[in-house]
């Protein structure tokens, strides 16, 4: 299969990668109501504020991003007129309370931050500034930031609305070591041929399996990389065979034993990078401690090959290699993917937008902040293209001296952003639902897929499906 594209937007994995999740509490009838809506609202939120009380002016910024708070005090501490209050909101809160403000004519906050599931929605109801228009005049960007980044920032009319600082694509996170003792080389050229479609994937599984490792931890490392298609073309659903292609592989993985069956984000998820893991089987919880116990005592362990992940795994992996720093390495997958990314906006009806789009501008444009955010975040890959080229040659020693921010620009070009639907999120969720229907025997594949069909007709009644 030829390496095309394929654009993700997992919400679960772009939030998780930027800030902690909450949940709402529920509130009680009665005189305790407000009490009750009040804590609620202060687990889902944590605000911080840079610059001086005595500032002359004063910034509001709601966000996803715990990174926004480092921007705002870098920012304050060049400009000490400036205060910034930065609010950052629980991902299951945010949009909600976002409709809320704005239905509410709200001025405040200045600047609404949204990863790109959530874009379309804050275009068609007109949260934020026209950017083109003076005095922003954006387009005059367009040329120096990577394109899907680009893109994915304009509306349906292809007016600039949110620019993002960052670019995600998507990777493989390969140990260094193993690809040396099981296929001869460790280099991040050779070893992407092993991972170049779902059919060499499942070869490439087997091949390990029988070395005693396991390819992924999960077959749900795949999810970056789940088709290379458009769910939706010109008002019909679009299954095409490499999304069939990509359902056969995961129920083959599953089935076949070749993962390691820890679920994504669970403890022993995050111990698979730093070495052996207890080894489970299907019907094992990850999340049950007295069943993870368990196979921790049995003193059987496996190895984990691979992860997929986008280019923020560089900071997950970062601080979860341990003692295998220098032994991971990086190479492309089966297509191209993305997930996640912070875009910044201007509430339109703010009464600060001349320094609103100053952050902005500074955030996503400046290369001096830039430069400085690259050293702070310690692998964070922007979009502008000037900074990535500028740092082209870094090495980064935990992934055994790979220049990554040369390989993460090189993928971001792969990305084709108009490929890119609405319907994306909902659509892909029911799909893998119908993999984990089948692979855990559930359901039989036709029905699987019929319910799937169901499931979108029902969700989209205004998507043609041909059955």
């Amino acid at each position: 299969m030829k390496r095309r594209v394929f654009a993700l937007a997992l919400a679960g994995l772009m939030t998780f990668s930027m800030a902690a999740c909450g949940n709402s509490g529920g509130s009680s009838s009665g005189g305790n109501a407000a009490a009750g809506t009040d804590e609620a609202a202060a687990e889902a939120e944590d605000k911080a504020v840079a610059g001086s009380e005595d500032a002359e002016n004063k910034l509001v910024i709601w966000t996803l991003a715990d990174d926004l708070k480092q921007f705002a005090e870098h920012y304050c501490e060049q400009n000490p007129d400036t205060q910034i209050e930065t609010v950052v909101i629980a991902p299951a809160d945010y949009l909600t309370k976002i409709q809320s403000a704005m239905r509410g004519k709200a001025k405040e906050p200045d600047i609404i931050v949204a990863e790109p599931q959530m874009l379309d929605t804050m275009y068609e109801a007109g949260y934020l500034e026209d950017l083109d228009q003076d005095p922003y005049n954006a387009q005059q960007y367009a040329d120096n930031m990577v394109d899907y980044v680009w893109k994915a920032g304009q509306d349906a009319d292809g007016v600039q609305r949110a620019i993002s600082y960052q670019i995600t694509p998507a990777a493989i996170y390969y140990r260094r070591d193993i690809a040396q003792k099981v296929f001869g080389t460790e280099d991040p050229e050779q070893i992407g041929q092993y991972f170049k479609d779902y059919k060499t994937i499942l070869q490439t599984g087997e091949t390990l399996k029988n070395a005693g490792y396991k390819i992924f931890a999960s077959d749900g490392e795949l999810g970056f990389f789940a088709g290379d298609s458009a769910w939706v073309v010109d008002g019909k659903l679009n299954v095409d065979q490499g999304r069939k292609d990509y359902m056969d592989l995961c129920i083959d993985l599953y089935q076949k034993d070749m993962t390691a069956y820890v679920a994504s984000w669970s403890t022993t998820w995050y111990q698979g990078m730093s070495g052996p893991i207890p080894v489970i089987d299907s019907s094992t919880d990850v999340w049950n401690e007295e069943q993870m116990q368990e196979a921790s005592e049995s003193g059987q362990t496996t190895e984990v090959f691979a992860y997929g992940l986008p280019s923020w795994g560089v900071l997950t992996m970062r601080d979860h290699v341990g003692d295998l720093s220098g032994k991971w390495g990086v190479c492309a997958g089966p297509a191209y993917g993305f997930s996640g990314g912070t875009f910044l906006g201007i509430n339109s009806l703010s009464e600060k937008k001349d320094l609103a789009w100053d952050f902005i501008q500074f955030v996503t444009t400046n290369e001096d902040t830039l430069d400085w955010w690259i050293e702070t975040s310690q692998g964070d890959v922007v979009s502008w293209i000037p900074t990535i080229e500028k740092h082209k040659e870094d090495a980064n020693e935990i992934y055994g001296g790979q220049k990554l921010y040369e390989f993460f620009l090189e993928q971001a070009e792969g990305i084709d952003y108009s490929k890119v639907t609405k319907y994306d999120k909902a659509i892909g969720d029911a799909w893998s639902a119908a993999i984990t229907s089948i692979k855990t025997g559930e359901m039989d594949k036709e029905t699987a897929i019929n319910n799937f069909y169901d499931t979108v007709e029902s969700t989209y009644p205004e998507i043609e499906v041909d059955r």
